[in-house]
């Protein structure tokens, strides 16, 4: 692969993982829409690898809370804030590994993946985006993220496993639904992406270890590198407009791609 082709893929990765416009649907479009080779699943496990430090760097006292509470849930403790944390981000991704075998398993994953069903999404999805977050409340905080709201908001997150669906958007929806706050809503979220990007990228590895060789692992460096620096802007980016803004802009950008797309699909 190319620099260009790796940068072009890196940052795609990096800005759309954790927006609410899904990185999956871009990164299945760029060869659709381009005429770009497609990645590669050694290419696909380094941007991920590199999103997902991203969200540990900026998340690290949250993820330092879910390590700490790891370690108490191991030895029996669950009354305390960070092994609450820590069992909630366990009970909100097993719906997500459950789902995504099933897919793996029944080879419907490969069907998913075409611009109609992206387009679809990107539409529907965005809508149910706006219709949250204008009528969802602002009356819960982090703090009240109960083991339930924990099991809910990991069904909705299953259902990005569907491409064009958007991880953080369907969970951001999910928690605005519930009456979090806009920014709590994406903190949970982005938490929340940290065990599933991690049981992906798990997923993904071990697909690719036995085929990867030294240049293949060479390419995988420099794009995990650009992906990291791209979803860390694009994670501060996000944070910091959520203290004032909504998810309009977002739904605006996804309802206009979505109708592009529909429009390429059936045309």
């Amino acid at each position: 692969m190319t620099l260009f082709h790796l940068f072009i893929v890196a940052v795609i990765q990096g800005l759309t993982e954790f927006l609410p416009i899904s990185s999956s649907g871009h990164l299945i479009l760029l060869p659709e829409l381009t005429g770009m080779a497609d990645q590669g699943q050694v290419i696909d496990v380094a941007v991920h690898v590199g999103t997902l430090g991203a969200v540990v760097l900026y998340f690290w006292r949250d993820v330092r809370a879910a390590l700490i509470g790891t370690g108490q849930l191991a030895t029996g403790k669950r009354d305390s804030a960070e092994a609450r944390l820590a069992l909630g981000l366990i009970i909100a991704t097993i719906p997500v590994i459950l789902f995504g075998l099933a897919l793996k398993l029944t080879g419907l994953d490969d069907s998913l993946r075409s611009m109609a069903v992206i387009g679809w999404t990107m539409l529907i999805f965005g809508l149910v985006l706006y219709w949250a977050d204008q009528r969802g409340t602002e009356r819960l905080d982090t703090r009240d993220w109960s083991l339930r709201h924990a099991m809910i908001m990991g069904l909705w997150q299953a259902i990005a496993l569907i491409p064009g669906t958007s991880r953080s958007g369907i969970t951001i929806t999910a928690a605005r639904t519930l009456g979090y706050e806009r920014h709590d809503s994406a903190r949970l979220s982005m938490l929340m992406s940290i065990p599933t990007i991690l049981a992906s990228g798990v997923l993904l590895g071990a697909e690719v270890v036995a085929t990867a060789d030294a240049e293949a692992a060479y390419n995988g460096a420099i794009a995990a590198g650009m992906a990291f620096i791209a979803a860390l802007a694009a994670l501060t980016f996000m944070m910091r407009l959520l203290r004032s803004v909504s998810f309009t802009p977002y739904v605006i950008y996804r309802v206009i791609l979505g109708i592009v797309l529909l429009i390429i699909a059936y045309a």
